[in-house]
């Protein structure tokens, strides 16, 4: 059995949070399973939805640290979501840099069953310039509690 690099730096959930996502029939393909772009609007959502909690973003989700843009998006597809219902998105922080983010995800299930994982990137712009513009304290703050690793806060740009 050959395991990815992705799949070793997978951590368990005593790192990082679940966030829960609903799979709708209308995010169904014609073979009934989630599309595939539907993957990447549940990472999304369950960033967003996280972010908001905590009270960053504002009241329309883009002031301040909210206003932020993806850099990339990659995603391992790792077996085919086939069922609507409940599911979970696992999120976690590998990197924060200056202006920009790096985060691990997993689309799973509630008993921990992987149907995606991958990671994303995310720059901080100036909502005036549309420049990289730095990120707050509280951001550091919160990614530190999602597994951070002190040697990768401020690191990467």
């Amino acid at each position: 059995m050959t395991i990815s690099p992705t799949a070793t730096a997978t951590p368990g959930t005593d790192v990082g949070v679940l966030m829960p996502v609903v799979v709708h029939f209308d995010d169904l393909d014609p073979m009934g399973l989630l599309h595939n772009g539907h993957y990447q609007v549940l990472v999304e959502r369950a960033w967003g939805w996280f972010w908001r909690s905590k009270g960053l973003g504002g009241k329309s989700g883009l002031e301040g640290d909210g206003f932020n843009v993806a850099k990339t998006f990659d995603i391992t597809y790792d077996r085919p979501v086939a069922d609507i219902g409940e599911y979970a998105v696992h999120l976690w922080m590998q990197r924060l840099g200056t202006t920009s983010a790096t985060a691990g995800y997993r689309v799973c299930s509630a008993d921990g069953t992987t149907y995606a994982h991958g990671s994303r990137t995310v720059v901080r712009l100036d909502r005036t310039t549309m420049r990289p513009t730095a990120w707050s304290e509280q951001v550091a703050e919160i990614a530190r509690t999602l597994g951070l690793p002190e040697s990768e806060l401020h690191r990467a740009r």
